[in-house]
């Protein structure tokens, strides 16, 4: 069922049901104009969001019944029972048209026209039902008019007269018969005396079904009060005779057999109040917390009884977080729902055509992420329309259709998720961006001319910058920019721009799907702990005596040559003050580079040493440094220390890093070889010549203990994220347990996925490279010179027949085929 549909479903059955216990409450108070108005409003949204879907036959019974409810909130018309039944009758057929709807997702057919016109017939002043005071005028009008007998007791009273027919020798009276006994009745001394017997009956028989017509309305009354059906059309042809309760017991037997003897849409869904469901964040973030412990506690002993309660244990936490996460992760669409609204606004206001095309709406990410980035993208939308987007007669002049286009596109990229804003307006002029930065002083004229476009572009984002030459009344100030810099970098994400001058611009956010429990590198510096969000992190780099000599010193400021870039360098106790600040690289001998990347710009940031990864629980900073802005907040490890969490952008911040990065020279034709090449791993396997994969076919690196490496069916394989991962040696000389741990590379996801164990993992390297098909050696497509030597591709879809996996991802040998590397 479409998402839509089913809640809209959800959504109109909890309205019904209100609505009903609301009417009922309405006819015994109806001078509550706060229950009339909140019956209307419940009774609009059902008929606004049918019309929305397309469902005729429901909007039309919504809409008459919707008609009546305004008039009574207006104060034209007054309350009264036999209206409150046709309302309640309304609301029968509307709940009966979604169970249809529910049952085939299509509207049942249906014909409503005469509860529609007894709805309608309020408005004209007519009544739409019968009154006591109704019924008695029609009987008058009935003894002057012996035709209208049938008449006089209206839709839903059908007559039927059993003593009649049932008496075949009666005789059978005209019309020019009943008025001459009528006559003669009228002139003769007791009228019961003289009047044919035929009409005798009749008239009795009226009387009868006019007393019962008062007790059924008297039993409906009494049954709306203690919350029971309202009288139906069928319970009022058959005379009052049949209970409420009776009445709806074969239409609901009809609703379960339409839906199979399942549940409803309505009763497969429950809202929960949000405080509950971050309550529930807050206890399973505390479960992780005391799993941690125990863990460490059980790998202190090797031959621990509780090892394996404590890996269920494990099983069972990261099962239940998954499950609590998911009550929050709610659609990005819910963040976009404004956004076609504003377009068309901003479009009917600057004369322009525009289209907003909208993708991936389903994708879902965390409720607290979803708030934060509603207003960056309104902003940013609108800078699209308003900036972007030309108008008519340039985009013709241009060659361009006449209506602009924006796109709007989210999906899951390496558990984080990137949501794009894509235009085919203008452009943004770097030239212009570039100039403009000068004349404020952000740079100078022989810096901005080394900078790259994307260097150029991040100016963007300072306070006060725009180059718009006139302000509107929508932008063109120099305000926004940098505040959507700041939301996002506080949610740990990125934001960075791509333009082309008469083509368009592409801004590209990545952000966190939660913030609730995140992965971090647990790093040791200054003696202490502290942990740095994954989500910052791009790579580690071990100072070592052979990559010393990579350490340079620019102005006095330390920079490590990674791959051709100057990569600026901060030490992490300098930052923390945890040591006296020395400049250059003389004061870095030892110790891991963490490469860190904030928005466009990246950093290294040096510790002493990288202790562990982990899935950390955030809490809240103390308030006596909450105003620090290098931390995001604290964490408590599985031996229960409490240790920080760096706010990597805040770092970057205090150390100047980002405008270091913006200085330093970087060499073009490096950075592009950087940018258009291709990314791989590189690893030992015990051979002599180093190997290599391509890193877009790596899911992970693990290290695995090799006592949890277990030889079954022919293969060896271990417990992996509740699966078994099949493993296979990188090469025939390394020995499955011969080390612990065993490092792990992992390719793929899920039930398809499997391990290769190498010796050490050396590097990730990014170049552009011709693979030679130079060997016929089983695990192999070719050789290729990677950082300097000479180094094995491994053919991935080798080892995954090795291990026994059918499914996969397009390897290396299939973008050969492709001329990839050619």
């Amino acid at each position: 069922m479409d998402d839509l549909l089913r809640e809209f479903l959800t959504e109109s059955q909890e309205n019904l049901l209100r609505l009903e216990n609301e009417i009922v409450l309405l006819e015994q108070t109806p001078d509550d104009k706060d229950l009339l108005g909140s019956i209307f409003r419940s009774m609009h949204t059902i008929k606004g969001t049918c019309g929305f879907l397309g469902l005729e036959r429901l909007e039309s019974v919504a809409h008459s019944a919707e008609n009546v409810l305004g008039a009574l909130r207006d104060g034209t018309l007054s309350i009264g029972d036999a209206m409150v039944s046709d309302i309640l009758a309304s609301i029968d057929v509307i709940r009966d048209i979604l169970e249809g709807l529910e049952a085939t997702e299509a509207e049942p057919e249906g014909d409503d026209t005469a509860l529609i016109g007894r709805l309608d017939a309020w408005l004209e002043g007519e009544g739409g039902g019968n009154s006591d005071a109704e019924l008695d005028a029609l009987f008058a009008a009935a003894m002057s008019a012996p035709e209208s007998v049938e008449e006089a007791v209206d839709e839903p009273i059908a007559v039927t007269d059993e003593s009649h027919d049932s008496d075949d020798s009666a005789p059978e009276l005209s019309d020019d018969d009943l008025a001459a006994a009528f006559a003669e009745g009228a002139s003769a001394a007791p009228a019961s005396a003289n009047v044919a017997p035929e009409l005798a009956e009749l008239m009795a028989e009226a009387d009868r079904m006019i007393a019962e017509q008062k007790a059924a309305k008297a039993a409906a009354r009494a049954s709306a009060g203690t919350g029971g059906y309202a009288l139906s059309p069928e319970m009022v042809k058959a005379g009052g005779t049949t209970t409420p309760a009776e009445a709806k017991v074969p239409e609901t037997k009809d609703a379960d057999a339409r839906r199979g003897g399942g549940r409803s849409v309505a009763e497969s869904t429950l809202r929960v109040d949000v405080d509950v469901l971050d309550l529930l964040m807050n206890l399973a973030g505390e479960l992780v917390l005391t799993r941690n412990q125990l863990m460490q506690l059980a790998g202190h002993e090797e031959d621990s009884s509780y090892a394996t309660p404590v890996q269920q244990l494990n099983r069972v936490t990261t099962d239940l977080q998954e499950a609590v996460m998911r009550t929050r992760m709610q659609p990005i669409g819910n963040a976009w729902g404004k956004l076609p609204r504003l377009v068309r606004d901003l479009a009917s206001a600057s004369g322009k055509q525009i289209d907003l095309e909208m993708i991936g709406q389903e994708t879902e990410l965390d409720r607290q992420i979803l708030q934060a980035i509603r207003d960056p993208l309104t902003h940013m939308i609108r800078n699209s329309a308003d900036h972007g987007i030309e108008s008519v007669d340039v985009r013709t002049a241009a060659g361009k259709p006449a209506a602009g286009r924006i796109e709007l596109e989210a999906f899951h990229e390496g558990g984080h998720i990137v949501i794009e804003i894509r235009d085919d307006g203008k452009g943004i002029d770097v030239e212009a961006v570039r100039s403009k930065a000068i004349e404020r002083g952000l740079t100078t004229s022989e810096e901005a001319s080394h900078l790259p476009d994307h260097r150029i572009f991040d100016f963007i984002f300072e306070a006060g910058f725009s180059t718009a030459k006139q302000v509107t009344n929508v932008s063109g100030r120099g305000v926004g920019m940098d505040v959507v810099r700041r939301n996002i970098e506080q949610i740990g994400g990125s934001i960075e721009i791509h333009s082309e001058v008469g083509q368009g611009s592409v801004f590209r956010i990545k952000i966190p799907l939660t913030l609730a429990i995140m992965s971090a590198l647990i790093v040791g510096s200054g003696g202490l702990e502290f942990a740095v969000p994954q989500i910052g992190v791009l790579e580690l780099v071990r100072i070592s005596e052979e990559n010393r000599k990579s350490l340079e010193d620019v102005n006095g400021a330390a920079f490590y040559r990674l791959r051709d870039t100057l990569l600026p360098l901060v030490r992490l106790d300098h930052v923390l003050g945890l040591v006296p600040f020395e400049k250059g690289r003389r004061n870095i001998q030892s110790g891991s580079i963490v490469v860190c990347q904030v928005g466009v710009s990246r950093f290294g940031l040096v510790v002493d040493r990288i202790l562990d990864t982990q899935e950390i629980v955030v809490k809240p900073v103390g308030r006596m440094v909450k105003g620090v802005k290098i931390y995001a907040g604290t964490t408590i490890l599985g031996d229960g220390s409490v240790i920080m969490i760096l706010d990597v952008p805040g770092i970057a911040t205090e150390a100047d890093m980002l405008d270091r990065s913006k200085s330093v020279d970087v060499d073009a034709e490096a950075l592009a070889e950087a940018t258009n090449g291709e990314s791989f791993l590189l690893f030992d396997a015990g051979v002599d010549a180093p190997r290599a994969i391509p890193l877009d076919d790596v899911s992970r690196l693990e290290e695995v203990p090799v006592d949890e490496i277990e030889w079954a069916a022919g293969r060896w394989v271990v417990q992996y994220r509740g699966h078994l991962l099949p493993l296979v040696a990188a090469s025939d000389r390394i020995g499955m347990r011969d080390v612990s741990p065993r490092n792990v590379i992992v390719i793929g996801d899920g039930a398809g996925a499997f391990g290769i164990a190498v010796d050490e993992i050396r590097d990730i390297v990014r170049q552009r490279i011709e693979i030679r098909s130079d060997t016929d050696q089983a695990g192999l497509v070719g050789t290729a010179v990677v950082a300097g030597r000479t180094t094995e591709i491994i053919d991935v879809d080798d080892f995954r027949a090795r291990a026994g996996v059918r499914s996969g991802v397009s390897t290396v040998r299939n973008r050969i085929a492709e001329g990839a590397f050619a």
